[in-house]
């Protein structure tokens, strides 16, 4: 009995990628998972993460990771489907890992809706979506894991010639420097979502 769990990571952000990951495993080893120390990548420090990240995929049986670009979030955003876009490639990863059953952390406010969407678009697979699903099932927290870890490391990647902060809106050195870029150079990064709000504030003053 094959089990998967997927979740995103930098859906929020003003910048980088939406990463979503899948990780299939027989249900028989979610016990290990836990025993890790497998939990939901929010409550854990980088440096753990990192460690559990390589644990993970060493324990298993299959994984998918999908980076969506900022172009393709813009895109969505314009036509308010990035809950669709999410749904699509969560869809994606489940077609790839053809679970038995998939549990998914849900981005809609109808949680069972967003599951239909994903299973109609992997050809009916066995979908159970949820809201904090990272938190409740430790098979979403090791996907939340592994899609954190990638998208840290594409943010890493940024910062090597940025100094961007983490990305988010909250952050105040990330809206700095888009605010900044865009002053210098009438343009901005190709890595920077142009459809979010306070970069469209950014882009109106």
């Amino acid at each position: 009995m094959q089990i998967c769990g997927v979740d995103d990571a930098g859906r929020g952000s003003m910048l980088g990628p939406l990463v979503i990951s899948g990780i299939s495993i027989d249900k028989r080893k979610l016990r290990k998972l836990s025993s890790l120390g497998v939990k939901d990548s929010k409550k854990l420090s980088p440096k753990n993460r990192n460690l559990l990240y390589k644990k993970i995929i060493e324990l298993a049986d299959s994984y998918y990771i999908a980076k969506i670009s900022p172009r393709s979030i813009d895109a969505s955003v314009k036509k308010h489907g990035l809950n669709q876009l999410e749904a699509k490639y969560m869809a994606r990863v489940v077609s790839k890992l053809n679970p038995d059953t998939s549990y998914v952390d849900s981005c809609d406010v109808n949680p069972k809706r967003f599951g239909k969407e994903i299973s109609k678009l992997s050809d009916n697979h066995k979908i159970k979506s949820f809201h904090h699903a990272d938190s409740r099932f430790v098979i979403v927290s090791a996907a939340s894991i592994l899609a954190k870890v990638t998208r840290d490391r594409a943010i890493e990647i940024l910062r090597k010639n940025h100094d961007l902060g983490s990305g988010y809106p909250s952050d105040s050195k990330t809206v700095k420097f888009v605010t900044k870029y865009y002053k210098s150079n009438h343009t901005l990064p190709t890595f920077v979502r142009k459809s979010w709000k306070p970069v469209q504030k950014i882009l109106n003053d």
